[in-house]
């Protein structure tokens, strides 16, 4: 009993490590995200994780929606490969707010960006071009991503020049939209198992795993 004691103990220890390690090797890779939004972002990939969701992920985008629309706000970062591949500009739901984002929804038809973590899914050809497919894994904040269609793709409105003159980017009907010079390789870069975490107001309830946080229900269909 002492002896699988011990061995659960090494193994809860060397999972923090693990998860200490990540945040850290973020932190040095894109030091514009501050640290608290890293953990927060880095405890609830861990979470899905634990319940056999995206094992094999070794990206993570996350976007900061506290931060003004002008700013860069979303890095994507190859935690495997410790690299950072994208700090860039992504927009945020036109019911959303101005410049700094202050309304969120996961009610289809509201036009407001949904907090929490996604999951990819695969790219398809649409109405907004090349575009990638989210799972919305935070219960009460986007479960409904994709009965609402929210997906990331390019936008021309996501144009950092303009946002300059108008005094906030272009903004979406709530899909992370970015540039679209960068929108395939972003893409491309996420598709297929990799996760998306969406930082505001009221996420800190994220980063505590438990079955209250995580649905799983849109995997299922």
């Amino acid at each position: 009993m002492i002896r699988k004691f011990c061995w659960l103990a090494v193994g809860t220890v060397l999972a923090l490590q693990a998860k200490a390690d990540d945040v850290t090797i973020i932190a040095e890779l894109a030091p514009n995200i501050r640290p608290g939004v890293i953990a927060e972002a880095v405890n609830a990939m861990k979470c899905a994780q634990s319940h056999g969701v995206g094992v094999d992920a070794h990206r993570l985008a996350i976007i900061d929606y506290t931060l003004p629309s002008r700013e860069k706000r979303m890095w994507v970062v190859d935690i495997e490969a410790q690299k950072l591949l994208f700090e860039e500009h992504v927009a945020h739901g036109q019911k959303s707010g101005f410049d700094v984002p202050t309304a969120f929804s996961d009610r289809n038809g509201s036009h407001q960006t949904s907090l929490g973590l996604y999951l990819t899914d695969a790219t398809y050809q649409g109405g907004n071009g090349y575009s990638l497919k989210l799972h919305g894994l935070s219960k009460g904040f986007n479960e409904s991503a994709m009965h609402r269609k929210i997906v990331m793709h390019g936008a021309p409105y996501v144009n950092p020049l303009a946002a300059k003159s108008m005094g906030r980017l272009g903004r979406s009907w709530g899909c992370p939209a970015v540039r679209v010079s960068i929108a395939r390789p972003m893409i491309d870069a996420l598709k297929e198992g990799n996760f998306i975490y969406s930082y505001g107001p009221g996420t800190a309830s994220l980063a505590r795993c438990g079955s209250e946080n995580l649905t799983l229900a849109s995997l299922a269909n």
